[in-house]
């Protein structure tokens, strides 16, 4: 059953770009992973600083083996040094 990922990640306006960036390159990277459907970006309309990503995702398990990635630990660990607070995840399966 496919899920939703939530993620929200604050960073300061100056780091924006950076930030911007990084997100590109995992996107560039999870479109190649087993089991990932799609994702949309996002940024808050009153907090410029604040980006959501939504992905969809046809399992929990492809999900978390994309968590577990070296890969994208590595990107990770780049966000978190431009973010104000650590990144939000929220986990969601269709509800029929």
């Amino acid at each position: 059953m496919a899920v939703k990922v939530l993620m929200t990640r604050k960073a300061p306006e100056k780091k924006n770009q950076e930030l911007t960036n990084l997100l590109k390159e995992l996107r560039g990277l999870v479109i190649h992973q087993p089991g990932y459907i799609s994702g949309e970006t996002f940024r808050r309309v009153d907090e410029p600083g604040e980006i959501l990503v939504i992905a969809t995702w046809q399992t929990v398990d492809d999900y978390m083996k994309w968590v577990f990635s070296k890969e994208r630990a590595e990107i990770q660990d780049k966000i978190d040094d431009l973010t104000v607070s650590p990144t939000e995840y929220k986990v969601y399966r269709y509800d029929s």
